[in-house]
């Protein structure tokens, strides 16, 4: 990491710090207007016919997407989804679907796009296309007062960690512990959960150590119950974040990619990060 990131994420902990359980599967369409909107984006012929674009995203991580005790997705994905939706002139409908399985959803056609702070690495990019809309980074939660010294991935021999399957964070500390282990350090012990809120639970409770989430997420929950969470050092792994698409879905990634162009240029992008407490991970 440069100094010129390093110090992007570190105004972007300082904002996001101050900011302010999911069914398995959830449908729901997102309110329009009272007169349907029309689009200034074409999208692809089938969306257009269909009269709707349908999401899968793992609702379990606030504030960037979640569930309202009354079922309602919300959150700044939610709101990101829906814009893109109404560009295309048509509404959104919302899949609620466990981390580990949103790609595999979208290859099966249990939706037309994948948008759950989904990080754009290179592995994916052989599976799906993408469209970047903002940046996310790492963080490690620990209880209040961080009593067991944790500063770092390096600081986690030894240590129980509760991880979402399936997200980068997990493959971090597995690629830590591989260092552990060359070092004759004791690897870090991943109790991998299937949703964020479970291994949030689990650090609250004392199960844990440490939580691995998103910056994002993590500010969101340390800004909840100041008294009980505080993190684990600064954020690392800053990374683009994207909207996921099957490569063979004609005309998807170019009509996404101009949905999302439209809305950086009118500043809806940047408001509704900002709306969200996360203005710091907008794309320069």
């Amino acid at each position: 990491m440069t100094p010129k990131e390093a110090a992007r994420d570190a105004r972007s902990w300082s904002l996001l710090a101050l900011a302010a359980p999911a069914a398995a599967l959830l449908i729901a369409a997102a309110a329009l207007p009272s007169t349907a909107a029309a689009a200034t984006v074409t999208p692809p012929k089938r969306i257009a016919a269909a009269g709707k674009i349908n999401f899968c995203s793992d609702m379990t991580s606030p504030p960037i997407e979640f569930l309202t005790p009354a079922t309602k997705p919300e959150g700044s994905d939610i709101d990101i989804g829906n814009a893109i939706a109404q560009r295309f002139g048509v509404k959104a409908v919302w899949h609620n679907i466990p981390f580990k399985g949103l790609i595999p959803a979208l290859l099966a056609k249990q939706c037309d796009a994948v948008i759950s702070q989904l990080f754009d690495k290179p592995a994916r990019r052989k599976v799906i296309d993408m469209v970047d809309y903002m940046d996310s980074s790492e963080a490690l939660l620990v209880r209040a007062g961080n009593p067991k010294k944790i500063h770092s991935l390096a600081d986690l021999s030894g240590m129980k960690v509760a991880v979402e399957n399936g997200t980068t964070i997990q493959s971090l500390i597995q690629a830590q512990n591989k260092k552990f282990d060359a070092a004759g350090k004791k690897p870090a012990e991943l109790i991998v959960f299937p949703a964020d809120t479970n291994a949030l639970q689990a650090l609250e409770i004392g199960q844990v150590d440490a939580y691995g989430t998103t910056l994002e997420t993590g500010a969101y929950y340390m800004s909840k119950a100041p008294k009980t969470f505080d993190v684990g050092g600064p954020p690392f792994h800053r990374i683009l974040t994207g909207i996921g698409m099957r490569k063979n879905d004609p005309g998807m990634k170019v009509a996404m990619q101009a949905a999302v162009d439209s809305m950086k240029k009118d500043g809806t992008l940047v408001a509704i990060l900002k709306q969200w407490g996360i203005g710091g991970d907008a794309l320069k």
